[in-house]
């Protein structure tokens, strides 16, 4: 994939500013655990559906009260785990190319997400030729594009997005199963990021380390409530409410971290990030250097 000297260095952080976002979330009409594709899913747990719903209002209330747009997809029956609405694609500018999903499960998921995301007035819509998980694998950063892989999309995938999306990726392995996504060990914040080596092997988190010196490092114990999946509008921070440590490390870097109570869908292995799809404005297209 693209070598890291062909990328332009973060420019240094300045005041945080927000700035409005458009999300694209699912209501969790239909949220359950009776399968187990991760190690947070226990099917002998009970699951409060109603409690799922109002975190998950609370979530999207929160968003539109800092002044981002939300738009909303309809769930779908027998798809419990289409709440997570980061996994169902990924958008940038005019172009969106939807998620093909690793496990039968969720692969029905797949052609939900691309029929919401033609209707929209996107130039060029494509449907995923490889496995990809969509944000919850590729994480959009300034001039590059962080993808995971290791559990669920595949190193093929990111030729794809390379490709499709005509910036460059840069090929992270996932190694520890509960964090079987990206957004699951990884947060971009702007100019730089948060995140779990031990999450990663040890290349790629020596990787990470090299194009990231002023990273956040997350605890163990933040990591374990998912507190590296979160959201952040440049100066806001949505993660986990759960995420004592990490939301220090936030306030002294200068952002404004907001916790969210997602307990009933953590059950699922979800939280913020995992419930919410960004839809990126355009970014500066950076010609790709393949291998």
């Amino acid at each position: 994939m693209t070598s890291v000297a062909t990328l332009r260095a973060p420019e240094p952080a300045g005041a945080r500013r927000p700035t409005p976002r458009r999300y694209l979330m699912c209501r969790p009409d239909h949220f359950d655990v009776y399968y187990a594709i991760n190690p947070w899913m226990d099917t002998s747990a009970p699951v409060d559906r109603a409690l799922a719903l109002a975190q998950w209002e609370n979530l999207r209330a929160t968003f539109e009260r800092h002044g981002h747009t939300v738009d909303v997809v309809q769930g779908l029956p027998a798809l419990p785990d289409m709440v997570f609405a980061a996994n169902g694609g990924l958008v940038i500018g005019e172009r969106a190319l939807s998620a093909r999903f690793a496990n039968p499960e969720r692969a029905a998921e797949g052609p939900a997400y691309h029929d919401w995301l033609a209707a929209q007035r996107f130039t060029r819509v494509a449907a995923a030729r490889e496995t990809n998980e969509g944000e919850g694998d590729f994480a959009i950063a300034p001039d590059r594009i962080l993808a995971g892989t290791g559990f669920r999309s595949s190193r093929a995938a990111h030729e794809e997005v390379q490709e499709f999306f005509e910036l460059p990726v840069i090929s992270l392995e996932l190694i520890d199963p509960r964090f079987y996504h990206l957004d699951t060990a990884l947060m971009v914040l702007g100019d730089t990021i948060a995140y779990y080596p031990a999450a990663f092997s040890g290349e790629s988190a020596r990787l990470l380390a090299t194009m990231y010196p002023d990273a956040i490092i997350a605890t163990e114990d933040d990591a374990n409530v998912l507190g590296l999946n979160g959201v952040c509008d440049g100066y806001h921070v949505f993660l986990s409410d759960k995420a004592v440590a990490i939301a220090e490390q936030l306030r002294a870097r200068g952002y404004e971290p907001v916790g969210i109570d997602l307990s009933e869908l953590l059950k699922a292995g979800g939280s913020v990030k995992c419930c919410t799809m960004e839809q990126h404005s355009v970014r500066t297209a950076v010609a790709p250097a393949m291998d």
